[in-house]
């Protein structure tokens, strides 16, 4: 195992997700930085190009505010 991450796109809504395993015939995904893992279909996802996962880190480190100087 080379511990690389793998993300998913889950195409009914657009969501960015890490791919956290596979239970019950459903992929399980986890918003980039944590929370709410969801259950998405095989059949309804795709691969998360790099800009993909790039633009949620970037929208995540802006969430948390400006880091004090």
């Amino acid at each position: 195992m080379t511990g690389r991450r793998s993300y998913a796109v889950d195409v009914r809504d657009g969501r960015l997700g890490e791919v956290m395993g596979e239970e019950g015939g459903y992929v399980q995904l986890r918003p980039v930085g944590g929370g709410r893992e969801w259950d998405c279909p095989p059949g309804s996802l795709r691969e998360a190009m790099p800009g993909d996962v790039l633009r949620a880190r970037v929208r995540q480190v802006n969430a948390q505010g400006r880091l004090p100087c």
